[in-house]
């Protein structure tokens, strides 16, 4: 019998090695790779920031960041966690299923239970855990179930499909027409989730939430909704697009998190009491995992709170907004058409788009994160600009104007 010679572990690292040296020559080379710009955010000076050049600490303006509404900073929440941070610790001890359940989390649960009107809630490390986790969850309790998904859904949505097992439809990017014309080649007793975004955040498009709603009585559907950038933002409390429309109580399974416009991090789900317990008790990565820590929850809590009873920040923010979007149009520049506070200014080349960023911050000292393929399709690459409600008049002016002056320049 032939032996054969096993290959020695130096041996497959190197071909690892060598693999994953390939792949990122490619990214280089067709304009994908990605590089990061170490920040040291301004607590006494938002949005403003400082980033090392040279051995030189040189100050920028963020124009990129998803703390929309400046909560981060806001002096309720930041001393909330300084509280939690005094009264216990850094740490959270552990999973929940251990040691690791905060009476913070319990508070929590039941303010984002209510500000959706919903039975109960459950929160996780992240917005991607949370749609990751809970969609897989329900491909294990309704294995029936098909699953229709937008074109352009976040990528912990597709994830959380895959992982789920379910067969799975995709319909046209926020159409409405190709989404009925799927449901109708279905059969009419099969069981049916929609899942959709309130706002995509390449596009800043908003999802056709009425319509999908009408389409779930009409094909006997439920809906998934990710308010991942909807929440804090939109709606009298801050409960998302779907509550600002007064269609909060049609959505079966809502999602959201705290990294956007709460200023914190992690997310959430919310819905009937049996299925959220039911996640709480099956997905792993809920189980697994060591859970937020008392200070982000405290913070995230007294956020949620605050927005629910304030409508400044969200007024300043709007009024933000509008002013970015007059002076990008007064100077021609490509700004994509965008009903939400997310502004996309396409560029249209990867290597164009890295160089426009570059000399935003080298030579005028305002930062945008390029927005290249994997995020958005080659040829639709982009600046995400986001305005946030701490931002001034003067700096908005300012960075249109300079970015006016560069996209001249590298025309």
């Amino acid at each position: 019998m032939t032996q054969t010679t096993p290959v020695s572990s130096r041996k497959q690292r190197n071909v690892l090695v060598k693999a994953a040296a390939d792949f990122v020559t490619k990214a280089m080379v067709d304009g994908s790779y990605r590089t990061f710009l170490p920040l040291r955010r301004l607590a006494d000076d938002y949005p403003n920031a400082c980033f090392e050049k040279r051995g030189a600490q040189h100050k920028t303006s963020v124009f990129c960041s998803n703390d929309y509404l400046g909560m981060s900073n806001h002096e309720r929440v930041v001393a909330a966690a300084r509280r939690a941070l005094d009264e216990q610790g850094l740490g959270s001890g552990g999973s929940r299923n251990i040691s690791g359940t905060s009476l913070y989390h319990v508070e929590l649960e039941a303010e984002l239970a209510a500000l959706h009107g919903k039975e109960s809630a459950l929160v996780f490390n992240s917005g991607y855990v949370a749609n990751d986790e809970t969609l897989g969850v329900i491909g294990k309790l309704m294995p029936e179930l098909i699953v229709l998904s937008d074109g352009k859904n976040h990528r912990s949505l597709i994830e959380g499909i895959r992982k789920s097992g379910l067969k799975k439809v995709i319909f046209e990017h926020n159409s409405v027409s190709d989404l009925e014309a799927k449901l109708k080649a279905l059969p009419t007793d099969a069981p049916k989730l929609i899942v959709l975004e309130s706002i995509y955040s390449m596009d800043g498009h908003f999802g056709p939430l009425e319509e999908v709603c009408r389409l779930k009585h009409r094909h006997n559907a439920m809906i998934f909704l990710d308010e991942t950038h909807g929440v804090g933002v939109y709606g009298r409390t801050g409960a998302g697009v779907a509550d600002y429309m007064g269609l909060g109580h049609e959505i079966d399974i809502i999602q959201g998190g705290f990294g956007k416009a709460h200023g914190a991090t992690g997310g959430y789900v919310a819905g009937d009491a049996f299925l959220v317990d039911a996640v709480r008790l099956i997905a792993p990565g809920f189980i697994f995992t060591t859970s937020l820590p008392p200070l982000v929850l405290a913070a995230a809590l007294e956020s949620v709170r605050h927005l629910k009873q304030s409508n400044v920040e969200r007024e300043r923010l709007f009024a933000n907004v509008s002013l970015l979007k007059d002076e990008l149009r007064r100077h021609g520049l490509p700004v994509m058409d965008s009903p939400s506070h997310i502004v996309p200014v396409l560029i249209g080349d990867s290597f164009r788009c890295k160089s426009i960023s570059d000399a935003l911050l080298k030579e005028h000292g305002f930062y945008v994160q390029p927005i290249n393929f994997p995020s958005v399709q080659r040829g639709q690459e982009r600046l995400r600009v986001i305005v946030s409600s701490a931002h001034s008049e003067r700096d908005i002016r300012a960075f249109v104007l300079a970015l006016s002056r560069i996209m001249a320049a590298v025309s």
